[in-house]
């Protein structure tokens, strides 16, 4: 079988929208916690803009 070799882009990507889920649901209960993710995911999606040009 072959197996699609999923591209850097789409790694990261997946990791920026987990982060931005997390980030959501903590923004319900734990604010500080909620911002830490919110700027981990603005520094995944800062590397993925990166890759792009």
């Amino acid at each position: 079988m072959f197996w699609k070799k999923s591209n850097p882009e789409d790694k990261l990507r997946k990791q920026y929208e987990k982060l931005m889920k997390e980030a959501f649901d903590l923004s319900k209960t734990n604010r500080t916690a909620s911002d830490s993710k919110y700027a981990e995911a603005d520094e995944v999606m800062k590397q993925i803009e990166a890759l792009k040009n």
